[in-house]
């Protein structure tokens, strides 16, 4: 079976694991109420199909809202980071069946593959752009506008497109990338600017290091319309975004869009810790607009659209049992390895050498 995948606690700012006992009560700021309260607005709300898309098809895989954007996009996303794993010819066979089942939300970025996944996507997009909701994301890391607009055109050249459903910021995790932001000439100018070029529908940033520096940046209250984060069933015990971020997101109105429900590779499967169906399923059943999963085969492909197609949400006793269940694997971050080690992105000389030659391409 396929397995791909694909800040700190206010008492304690510098992120440091949290007992089992502290992880449990911890989940009174994300309380059984609050959990069944947003799922309950999330499951008898009727959504928009994709406005761009065909109707029988994106019905096949259950829709949930975007936010606040008035557009409903399927619960599992395709995430482009592991798209081209094998091969490109794998990887737009992977694009067109996830059309053909009705998974329409492409996630990608500037710099994945080294720019090969957008190209690879806009390829397998070729004459099915309008069937898609298509997001990919700008990898300024702290260098502005400018930059922020260049990887937007040579984005879009790839894509094979005139404009983005969805435009964001990529992995922000530097304790300064709020102010780096929000500096004048930063990269929330570019979001701004892109939208009014109508180059873009709908914006937002990601990040799966440091849940203070996603709230850091929420503290602007700056008009975005998603935040991609790290929700899985591990990480309510260590530097949780479940418990920090997410509320936050739903008091400001912003579509959550989860990620690394399987902690990035798969290791709490391949190691029995959890299986696939209870890790996406967790996920899922947290108040989130959908989910990236990473997908480098058909064989995973079909696993995860199975799951999503039959998804039934876990009660709150059920995803409290599961969290009890893995809580000595949560605590030392022990899967969640991404939010432990530091960016290479926070120095901007690192990030000018690393993609200068792919930006003057």
């Amino acid at each position: 079976m396929g397995i791909r995948d694909d800040a700190s606690n206010q008492s304690d700012p510098k992120g440091a694991p949290i007992s089992r006992r502290q992880a449990l009560r911890g989940f009174g700021i994300l309380s059984a109420s609050w959990i069944l309260a947003e799922m309950s607005r999330w499951f008898h709300s009727v959504g928009d199909v994709l406005a761009s898309g065909d109707r029988t098809q994106a019905t096949m895989v259950p829709q949930r809202p975007l936010g606040k954007t008035g557009v409903s996009v399927p619960i599992l996303g395709l995430g482009g980071g592991h798209l081209i794993r094998k091969s490109d010819e794998e990887g737009v066979r992977i694009v067109h069946e996830a059309i053909e089942s009705g998974l329409t939300f492409m996630d990608n970025a500037w710099d994945y593959a080294n720019n090969r996944s957008e190209e690879v996507m806009g390829k397998a997009l070729a004459g099915k752009r309008q069937q898609v909701f298509l997001m990919t994301k700008m990898c300024t890391h702290g260098r502005g506008k400018k930059v922020g607009l260049l990887h937007l055109e040579q984005s879009l050249r790839r894509l094979g497109t005139d404009y983005l459903d969805l435009w964001q910021i990529h992995e922000v995790g530097c304790t300064d990338d709020a102010d780096r932001i929000f500096q004048p000439g930063g990269a929330a100018e570019a979001l701004m600017e892109a939208k009014r070029q109508g180059k873009v529908r709908f914006i937002g940033f990601t990040g799966h290091t440091d849940p203070s520096v996603h709230l850091s940046i929420l503290a602007h209250h700056f008009p975005f319309d998603t935040c991609q984060l790290p929700l899985n069933v591990f990480d309510a015990g260590f530097r949780s975004f479940e418990r920090q971020v997410l509320p936050e997101l739903h008091r400001q109105g912003i579509a959550p869009i989860a990620m690394k429900s399987l902690c990035g590779n798969g290791t709490p499967v391949s190691t029995g810790v959890i299986s696939v169906e209870e890790a996406i399923r967790y996920t899922l059943s947290l108040p989130v607009a959908t989910l990236v999963s990473g997908i480098d085969s058909i064989q995973v492909l079909r696993q995860n659209l199975h799951i999503a197609q039959s998804f039934v949400p876990m009660t709150v006793a059920e995803m409290e049992s599961l969290r009890q269940r893995v809580v000595t694997k949560a605590e030392q971050g022990t899967f969640e390895v991404y939010k432990t080690r530091t960016l290479w992105s926070c120095d901007k000389e690192a990030a000018d050498q690393r993609f200068g030659k792919l930006e003057r391409s």
